[in-house]
């Protein structure tokens, strides 16, 4: 653990605190549709204010990535994590179907703030060198946040919903408050500059190795997503109880909290686009097999291909943003690649759906499969110019150290 997660910047840690807190926290979105139910709305109702939700959380990236370039990540930071609180009182004080609707899409927007800028100020700090460790340990932490979670959410929802509301708006505002302690104001970072990247996405989708990132990001986190929508499908089809997605969604936690230490310091010996692109291949070939399994053990065996593909994919691909990343558009950058993790979970459900009830399930898992090997073949593809992007943003790096010097 000393060798692989060693060395991290102090501001990090606080980060990864926060992060922690405000995971361990996560609980009225994992159970917004038992919410829901316990309030009398219907299903068809539910399902608007999910999507509602889903429409938020693709602007909440944008904007956080933007205030993070333009007034600063820790402002960004702490802005999303002390609206939050706001949406979610918002959630709980709505009447009805139509402002609860309203209160979700804030919700998705407050939520989704803080990420973007979060990535940014951990690329700020963290050298080239140290990045893959750093974003490792976050994807590493958010899992162990995520599984306090569940088996938390459960036993307090039992006991009132309201518990949820307020149990996750205290420890959105422990990060907040860990952050306006433990960084300080004056932390280094990118002065602003409109000659380099402007003030808008336009340096993003200029941006044509970005786009491809963009583009092989939204592919691969759709087939990802298959596994919280797709996978129940399977289960209730093969006509076992929700215990045993329940089983899936515990072997995934417990792998990935315990081989994401263990891998680490095997995968970031290797180029970090090749890692991506092989865990694009683990995340669509184990979903696919999904199609092949019968049993409760078949479906534990699937879950163990593609969790690994989620390791590896935690180790790497928050770092390759930073390494092609301007400096001074980091947060734009990260916040267009949570928009892409946002649009994918808002059409995955859609897709799943749509192929399991019409062309039939074999359709769905052959084209996890299909569109999995494709999204490695791109990332393949991307292979020469990102690392070429990466080397020329280090040097500027170096030589923005090494100018106080001269």
């Amino acid at each position: 653990m000393s060798a692989n997660f060693g060395g991290l910047p102090r501001p990090f840690w606080i980060i990864f605190a926060g992060m922690i807190a405000n995971r361990v926290g996560n609980m009225v979105v994992p159970f917004l549709v038992f919410y829901l139910a316990s309030r009398g709305i219907t299903t068809a109702q539910t399902g608007g204010i999910v999507v509602a939700l889903g429409v938020g959380g693709l602007f909440g990236p944008l904007l956080g990535g933007a205030i993070a370039d333009r007034i600063g990540r820790r402002f960004a930071v702490i802005i999303g994590l002390v609206a939050t609180p706001a949406g979610l009182g918002a959630l709980f004080a709505a009447p009805g179907p139509l402002t609860l609707g309203a209160a979700a899409a804030l919700l998705g927007l407050t939520t989704s703030i803080y990420r973007p800028a979060a990535s940014a100020l951990v690329g700020d700090v963290v050298g080239n060198e140290l990045r893959g460790k750093a974003f490792s340990l976050l994807h590493w932490g958010f899992n162990i946040g995520t599984a306090v979670a569940s088996a938390g959410a459960g036993y307090l929802a039992g006991r009132g919903f309201w518990l949820l509301f307020v149990l996750n708006g205290l420890t959105c505002l422990v990060y907040a408050v860990i952050v306006v302690v433990g960084i300080p104001k004056d932390l280094p970072r990118p002065a602003r500059s409109t000659a380099r990247s402007g003030v808008g996405y336009a340096v993003v989708f200029r941006d044509r190795l970005m786009v491809g990132y963009l583009t092989v990001s939204v592919l691969g986190t759709t087939i990802y997503t298959m596994t919280e929508f797709a996978i129940p499908l399977a289960i209730q089809t093969d006509g076992l109880s929700a215990a045993v997605y329940g089983l899936v969604g515990v072997a995934n936690a417990v792998i990935v909290i315990a081989l994401q230490p263990v891998l680490y310091g095997t995968v970031a010996k290797m180029p970090r686009i090749k890692v991506l692109a092989a865990s694009w291949v683990l995340i669509g070939v184990g979903v696919a097999c999904t199609g092949l399994a019968q049993k409760p053990w078949h479906y534990v065996v699937t879950v163990v291909v593609w969790s690994i593909g989620e390791v590896i994919n935690g180790v790497v691909a928050g770092a390759i943003v930073t390494d092609i990343a301007p400096e001074d558009a980091r947060g734009r950058y990260q916040g267009a690649v949570s928009w892409a993790w946002s649009a994918a979970r808002l059409g995955a459900p859609l897709i799943a759906v749509g192929l399991f009830t019409t062309a039939g399930p074999a359709a769905l898992w052959w084209g996890c499969a299909v569109v999995g090997l494709l999204t490695a073949g791109v990332t393949v593809r991307l292979t020469g110019a990102v690392e070429a992007r990466a080397e020329e943003n280090a040097r500027l790096e170096a030589d923005k150290v090494a100018q106080p010097a001269l």
